[in-house]
């Protein structure tokens, strides 16, 4: 097969959860120690960072494999789903794995594939453990898929283990409430393995105490260990109107101070300040658990220096290709995306919008139809215009009933046939003041960056 074959046979083959929701999930680590015992353990072979979590998790892997590869060390990073390109989800140093490769690991793995029925995503664990193995890396940053106890990810032993923020989201398979999603993604945690907490959650915090206890494992709560202020979003003049003047930085940069809360930290002893590409307010619950990884990262010897990090924040999307994490694509008007898409991760873009300065507001939603959206439509702000969509994937809300459902919500708007369509008559409609948010699903984002 070529490549597009090759894709073709993947996405057909291999039950998908991006397409085909929960039905495509194939609890348990059995296939993928199976695939990997057939593939010589590649997993053994490399040092490794595992980061799970509700929101967050994305934009903190790439972070930290920013970081990493910057202070010259040879960095793996394995993250999903992707946006365009299948080969987003797998990356040594910023580029992604070839196309030749993918088609030799399927081409040389096929029988096993076919003998043991791994789903989509298990064959992309395998396949990127595989690549990291034979490109000799020094470290893989590792992004869960679903939960963390039973993904398949979680075959790893990593140096350090990373929690981000807990949210309800695939509460049909986590569980109803923050307890059982959060003993999901406790499942990471290791035998004495460190683990960094990013954000301290009073309701489950306990659990996570409690689990580091178990396994002998150190735990830092990063939001305790740092004060991270934003100083201003680049995005705005002093009269508060869209600045389209060009500046020294790139007009994305988020800068903010960053000072330790406690003084015997090895890596800065004092107030830093950084500037972010990655520009979200969100953001700064993030930084928080990338810096007390590096720091736990520091402790075990590696050698980052605080040059390494300024410099990989400020160009993340560059050296890594992240993509979708509040990205401004066009001014006059103002576009922006964003992959938030459940409760929590809605209300913080909702915080965005409110920090940005715009004459009307139009939002071009899409989302999918096994998830519960009420509450989700409860927090999109009610002044602006929408322009409800349908991305093009089986999982996809239909959009009649999204309409409906967002019209019952007090949401004013039209639906349209697909997320080009709504954004084009977005921009139609908008004047070179407005805002055009676009979001409400991964797949929606997908489509237009």
């Amino acid at each position: 097969m070529n490549y597009q074959q090759t894709i073709e046979y993947l996405y057909s083959r291999l039950p998908m959860f991006s397409r085909q929701g929960q039905a495509a999930i194939k609890p348990g680590l059995k296939n993928i120690i199976r695939f990997c015992e057939i593939l010589n353990n590649p997993q053994q072979n490399f040092r490794s960072v595992h980061i799970a979590g509700t929101n967050g998790k994305g934009s903190t892997s790439h972070m930290l494999a920013a970081i990493l590869q910057t202070a010259g060390y040879k960095t793996g990073l394995y993250t999903s789903p992707h946006l365009r390109d299948f080969r987003e989800r797998i990356r040594v140093n910023g580029e992604m794995i070839g196309e030749q490769n993918v088609v030799n690991f399927i081409d040389a793995n096929k029988a096993s594939i076919e003998q043991i029925e791994p789903s989509f995503f298990e064959t992309t664990v395998a396949m990127a453990f595989d690549h990291f193995a034979k490109e000799e890396i020094d470290i893989a940053v590792v992004e869960v898929g679903l939960g963390g106890r039973l993904d398949s990810t979680n075959l790893i032993t990593p140096l350090v283990s990373v929690i981000t923020n807990i949210g309800l989201d695939h509460v049909e398979i986590l569980g109803k409430d923050l307890f059982s999603i959060g003993s999901e993604k406790a499942g990471i945690i290791k035998s004495g393995v460190p683990v960094v907490i990013s954000q301290r959650q009073s309701e489950i915090e306990n659990m996570f105490i409690q689990k580091a206890a178990d396994m002998q494992s150190s735990i830092v709560f990063a939001s305790d260990k740092w004060e991270i202020e934003n100083e201003d979003s680049k995005i705005k003049n002093q009269n508060g109107d869209i600045d389209t003047t060009p500046l020294l930085v790139p007009e994305d940069l988020l800068g903010v101070t960053v000072t330790p809360k406690l003084s015997d930290f090895q890596m800065i002893q004092s107030s830093i300040k950084l500037q972010l590409d990655l520009t979200g307010n969100y953001q700064l619950k993030n930084l928080a658990g990338v810096l007390s990884a590096v720091q736990e990262l520091r402790n075990q010897g590696f050698a980052i220096a605080d040059e390494h990090i300024k410099t990989a924040l400020m160009q993340v999307k560059t050296l890594t290709g992240l993509m979708g994490r509040w990205q401004t694509l066009s001014k006059n008007p103002l576009v922006i995306c964003d992959s938030g898409h459940n409760e929590d991760g809605i209300r913080e873009v909702i915080k965005n919008i409110a920090a940005t300065p715009y004459k009307n507001l139009h939002m071009v939603i899409g989302m999918v139809k096994d998830k519960d959206i009420s509450k989700i439509l409860g927090l999109l702000p009610k002044n602006a215009k929408y322009y409800f969509c349908q991305p093009d994937i089986p999982r996809a809300k239909a959009v009649q009933e999204l309409w409906a459902e967002a019209t019952e919500a007090g949401l004013t708007g039209e639906a349209y046939s697909s997320v080009k369509s709504a954004l084009e008559a977005a921009k139609e409609s908008a004047s070179s003041k407005d805002f055009i948010f676009i979001g409400g699903s991964t797949f929606v984002v997908a489509e237009i960056v």
